[in-house]
């Protein structure tokens, strides 16, 4: 029987303490070697909360398993921001629909959206609700706009 263990790792900088220390510790699995796999597979989610799962078949069997960071924490590191307004009507930051497709792309397997232009209505979405337009516009006049085929030339 296989052990599973989930955390929250620092994307890039994973170490053998807490979280991830004592939880596979006692599974009698390489602690650094763990760690290094999770870094390596994390690297380019520098700084952001990366869900992990971790499972341990034997003291020399485990599988990683990286999941993406939520949505607004993607948006967050776009638009160069610690945190949203909390207000959607406080603006606090502006993102490019170059980068709304850039977040729908790393999220598109975790949304429920079938195609990158409906992705891109979530990411936008998620915006509004953090106080972030997009290309200048608010949150249901950028998804509008996605929706007339204003940005069909991205999404395609």
């Amino acid at each position: 029987m296989a052990n599973v263990v989930e955390v929250l790792v620092p994307g890039g900088k994973a170490s053998a303490g807490p979280p991830l220390g004592p939880a596979l510790g006692p599974l009698g699995v390489n602690v650094a070697d763990v760690v290094k796999k999770i870094n390596e597979a994390t690297a380019d989610l520098n700084g952001m909360q990366v869900p992990v799962k971790v499972t341990v078949k034997s003291r020399t069997e485990y599988q990683v398993d990286v999941g993406t960071p939520p949505t607004s924490a993607l948006v967050l590191k776009e638009v160069g921001l610690e945190k949203g307004s909390g207000n959607a009507l406080e603006i606090v930051g502006n993102l490019t629909m170059d980068q709304v497709v850039k977040v729908a792309g790393i999220k598109r397997k975790n949304l429920l959206s079938v195609s990158l232009k409906s992705a891109a209505k979530e990411v936008i979405g998620t915006c509004g609700t953090m106080g972030i337009t997009v290309e200048g516009m608010p949150r249901k006049e950028a998804q509008a706009a996605v929706d007339e085929g204003r940005f069909d030339e991205l999404l395609a």
